[in-house]
């Protein structure tokens, strides 16, 4: 298996969540940027740049936060251990 295929399925869970906050963020961010500019052109580039941005930015955010709940759960068995 190469090392995307084992990327790709260790990651699995994050990565469904991070599509499915991407395709609702892209919605959410179409319909405002019409609202407020009245271009489709214009609400489809904005609808499109920033949520892929963000989509990044919260797979990495996620993938932190995921590290630091782990370690939470750690402490106690560690100050118990001593």
């Amino acid at each position: 298996m190469t090392r995307l295929h084992q990327l790709l399925r260790a990651h699995r869970p994050t990565l469904m969540k991070t599509a499915s906050y991407y395709l609702i963020h892209i919605m959410v961010a179409a319909c405002v940027a019409y609202a407020v500019t009245r271009n489709f052109w214009a609400s489809l580039t904005l609808s499109l740049l920033e949520p892929t941005v963000q989509a990044v930015a919260y797979f990495f955010h996620e993938k932190a936060w995921n590290r630091a709940q782990a370690r939470q759960a750690l402490q106690p068995a560690l100050g118990a251990a001593q």
